[in-house]
């Protein structure tokens, strides 16, 4: 019978072994049963659509995902404010920066489009660059 010990003196045998064998093989199988089993997460805070005036702006934001559904995972966030459109881009760290100020990160959409509001001040509103087929981008008076 083959016998062998521990530095701490406990002796370790086949059976014991085997056991500790089929125990981590029977956790390895369960476990994405036990996952998929787990109810759903509730959606975060970045993961949902906002309509909120700011500071007397409105600001609505709808995340639109591969399909098109609002709050699919892994879309792109279609934020405006006052009706126009606020270009958004998502950095590698899942934050995110506003057309008008790319040296800032903020955790969310909405505290993007917040901040871009604070930027913009009380006379001054984002350029629709749809419109006119005007060739300036950006922020006008």
């Amino acid at each position: 019978m083959f016998v062998s010990r521990v530095s701490s003196g406990v002796p370790v045998t086949r059976r014991g072994v085997l056991h500790g064998l089929l125990v981590s093989a029977a956790a390895v199988a369960l476990a994405p049963v036990v996952a998929a089993s787990l109810p759903a997460r509730p959606p975060r805070p970045e993961d949902r659509t906002f309509d909120e005036m700011y500071h007397g702006r409105h600001l609505l934001g709808a995340k639109t995902g591969n399909s098109g559904r609002a709050g699919a995972e892994g879309g792109q966030w279609q934020v405006t404010v006052d009706g126009r459109p606020l270009h958004l881009m998502r950095r590698a760290d899942g934050s995110y920066l506003s057309m008008l100020d790319h040296y800032q990160s903020y955790p969310t959409a909405l505290a993007a489009a917040r901040a871009a509001v604070d930027e913009l001040g009380p006379s001054e509103h984002l350029r629709d660059t749809e419109a006119k087929g005007s060739p300036h981008h950006g922020v006008h008076a």
